[in-house]
């Protein structure tokens, strides 16, 4: 992996001490005395016996079901779904996994119970305590049309991934008998794809879960890899205390679209609190490039970019002859990276500041480091901007406010 700032804008001088500041909390970060930290031994503290347990169980769904449904919400669906539609958004997997249980729309519930109607399928809920809204309405339904298809045989279909020992959904697992796998106590959602949460329905989707664990691990054993995680973070909060509040994750890989949205949970609900934190856009080009690019060539300066780029795209095309000169024989990916310095260069013009993220392929193991590369940046991040990383308490709020309104809706329609 390759961290390059050189075109953020930003001076040794400027950098210095907010990157000792970022070190002294990366170092705390680290340690594991800190709340909610569980992540940042996940990779190297692997439960093998678990690990093997997930693999197994994974290739026994994928012996009985044509569709996988994963019921989750933020950080308990993301960060998989990012992974598979990274690495697998051109190939043909095992089993089809649908993740839904992030809305309230009905028509993309029913949606799903038709493919439980129509195929042979299997239901993974995914929420520590079993009361998020979204997740348990649809699980609810769900489970039903399940029920009604397999008779008592649907809870052998049915799998939780939840907390070990308290909430509704593990005592509904512990009296149906559902598999289960348990959610780390020390383990936030937005930080969960490298632990059962992620690691199950990516086995499931046929991941390789042990290459992602060895990338991830592959940071968090290296000195330097931690230490280009504090320089990000440090280059960031300076990029804001300049004024720059919003930061454009882009790529120039459409697949790369839902670890983006990933990145944008991951990022926003760390570090957005008392009134401070960087506004996390995600942007996929060259498509962007037709409907932002105008903004970021020439809107206000606002804004960085932190660009996540591969040197080697996974297919090789070649542009026919019917294109004519200059594209004619070259291959897509040519012309990509083509582009992808023509816009470097354009924005660097501008003035507009710019962080890569750069690695030599898009695999597995690369995706594990990203992954494991990000969740350190954005907790130094939260901690230089003086805010709690771990917690959401605005998101509680909303809740709180929803939930009152469903009550006195129901108190109305039974009384």
């Amino acid at each position: 992996m390759n961290v390059d700032i050189s075109r953020s804008g930003l001076s040794e001088e400027q950098i210095q001490p907010m990157l000792l500041k970022a070190e002294e909390a990366l170092g705390v970060i680290l340690s594991g005395t800190v709340e909610m930290t569980g992540w940042v031994s996940a990779p190297i503290l692997r439960n093998h016996d678990e690990l093997d347990r997930i693999i197994k169980t994974a290739a026994e769904i994928q012996s009985r079901c044509e569709v996988f449904i994963v019921l989750g919400i933020g950080g308990s669906s993301l960060g998989a779904r990012a992974v598979l539609e990274a690495v697998y958004a051109r190939k043909e997997n095992p089993v089809q996994l649908i993740f839904a249980g992030d809305s309230l729309d009905a028509c993309a519930i029913n949606r799903v119970k038709e493919q439980i109607q129509k195929k042979e399928c299997c239901l993974c809920v995914v929420s520590k305590s079993g009361t998020t809204m979204e997740t348990l309405i649809a699980f609810s339904i769900l489970k039903e049309a399940m029920e009604k298809k397999y008779g008592d045989a649907a809870a052998g279909r049915i799998y939780a991934v939840t907390d070990g020992s308290h909430g509704s959904l593990r005592e509904e697992t512990q009296r149906e008998g559902y598999v289960s796998f348990e959610i780390p106590k020390d383990v936030g959602g937005r930080y969960s794809v490298l632990t059962e949460v992620g690691l199950f329905p990516l086995a499931v989707g046929g991941v390789d879960v042990r290459q992602i664990l060895d990338g991830a691990e592959s940071i968090a054993v290296d000195a330097e890899g931690c230490h280009d995680a504090a320089q990000y973070a440090a280059a960031r909060v300076c990029l804001y205390d300049a004024g720059k509040h919003i930061e454009c994750f882009e790529s120039f890989d459409p697949a790369m679209e839902t670890f983006g949205k990933w990145l944008q949970q991951l990022f926003g609900e760390s570090e957005g609190k008392d009134g401070k934190g960087i506004f996390p856009a995600v942007l996929t080009f060259t498509r962007d490039l037709h409907s932002m690019g105008q903004f970021l060539q020439e809107g206000a300066p606002i804004l960085f970019e932190t660009m996540i780029l591969f040197d080697k795209a996974g297919d090789e095309v070649e542009t026919p002859a019917t294109a004519g000169a200059p594209l004619a024989g070259l291959t897509v990916d040519q012309v990509n990276n083509c582009v992808t310095r023509g816009v470097i260069s354009a924005h660097a013009q501008a003035g507009i500041p710019l962080i890569s993220v750069s690695q030599p392929t898009k695999d597995l193991f690369s995706l594990g480091q990203l992954i494991y590369f990000f969740e350190l940046a954005s907790s130094i991040s939260a901690t230089l901007l003086g805010v709690d990383p771990f917690n959401q308490p605005g998101v509680e709020r909303y809740k709180q406010e929803a939930w009152e309104e469903i009550n006195q809706l129901w108190n109305t329609k039974n009384k």
